[in-house]
C-alpha cells in the first residue's frame, strides 16, 4: 500500500470496506453458531463460540493465503455445500431429540466447538475472497478483518441462540438461511457449471426455493409437536 495521505486514505478505506463485509457476511456463520451452542448451559455458549469461531477463523487465515488457488479446483464450493447442508440437518434433528439420548457435558461442549469450525470453514469462500479482495494483498490487513468477525460471531450467536430457545421457529429460520448457502455453493460450483445448464434465474430461485422448504417443514414439525404435547397433557389429566 502507498505511505503519505493517499495511502493512509486507502488503508481506512480498506478497513471500513472489510468491516462493513464482515458485518454483512456474519448472519449465515452466526447462525450455524448459534444452531450448534443453544443446546449448551448459558455459561458455556460464549466459550464455545469463542473456540469454535477463533479456530475456524485461524484456519481462514490460511484459507485466504491460498484462496486463489483453491478456487481452481473443481467441485470445492460443492463439497463444501453438501458437507454444509448435511451440518444443517444435523443440527435441526438435534432440535427433535428426547432427551433419552445421555451425552455427557464435556462431549457435548466439544462437540458444538467441531461442528462450528466444520460448517463455518465449509461455507468460509464468500467471506475469504471477500476480505482478501478488500485487503488488497496486505497480510495485516487479512488478519485484522478475519479476527474482527469474532467479536461480531460470538454476539449474533449468542443472542440467537438465546431467541431459539424462546421461539423454535428461528431454528428453522437460521437453517433455512444455511441450507439456501449450501445451496448457492452448490449451483455456482465452477465445475458443475449448474447454472450453465439450469439458466441465471433458476440459478438464483434453487437456494430460496430450498430456504422456504426448510421454513414450511418447521412450522408443520413445530405444529406436530405441539399437538403430541397437547395429547400427553390430555392423557395425564384423564389418568388423575
Amino acid at each position: 500500500m502507498e505511505t503519505g495521505i493517499g495511502g493512509l486514505g486507502a488503508y481506512l478505506s480498506a478497513v471500513l470496506s472489510i468491516v462493513i463485509i464482515d458485518l454483512a457476511l456474519s448472519g449465515d456463520n452466526a447462525a450455524v453458531i448459534a444452531l450448534a451452542i443453544r443446546e449448551l448451559p448459558l455459561h458455556q455458549r460464549k466459550k464455545a463460540a469463542i473456540l469454535g469461531a477463533g479456530g475456524a477463523i485461524l484456519l481462514r487465515v490460511i484459507f485466504t493465503i491460498i484462496a486463489t488457488f483453491l478456487l481452481m479446483i473443481p467441485y470445492l464450493r460443492a463439497i463444501g455445500g453438501v458437507i454444509l447442508l448435511a451440518i444443517t440437518w444435523k443440527l435441526i434433528k438435534q432440535d427433535e431429540e428426547t432427551g433419552e439420548e445421555k451425552i455427557s457435558a464435556s462431549t457435548r461442549f466439544w462437540r458444538a466447538v467441531g461442528t462450528i469450525i466444520i460448517a463455518d470453514l465449509s461455507m468460509a469462500f464468500d467471506n475469504v475472497l471477500a476480505v482478501a479482495g478488500a485487503a488488497h494483498g496486505h497480510p495485516g490487513l487479512v488478519i485484522f478483518g478475519l479476527a474482527l468477525s469474532i467479536p461480531i460471531l460470538v454476539a449474533d450467536s449468542n443472542w440467537l441462540a438465546s431467541l431459539m430457545n424462546r421461539y423454535p421457529i428461528i431454528i428453522y429460520i437460521a437453517a433455512a438461511v444455511l441450507a439456501r448457502t449450501a445451496l448457492e455453493m452448490i449451483v455456482h460450483d465452477n465445475g458443475l457449471a449448474l447454472v450453465h445448464y439450469l439458466g441465471a434465474l433458476v440459478g438464483i430461485l434453487i437456494p430460496f426455493i430450498a430456504g422456504g422448504i426448510v421454513i414450511l417443514w418447521g412450522i408443520l414439525e413445530i405444529k406436530r409437536r405441539q399437538r403430541r404435547e397437547g395429547g400427553v397433557k390430555e392423557s395425564t389429566r384423564g389418568i388423575r
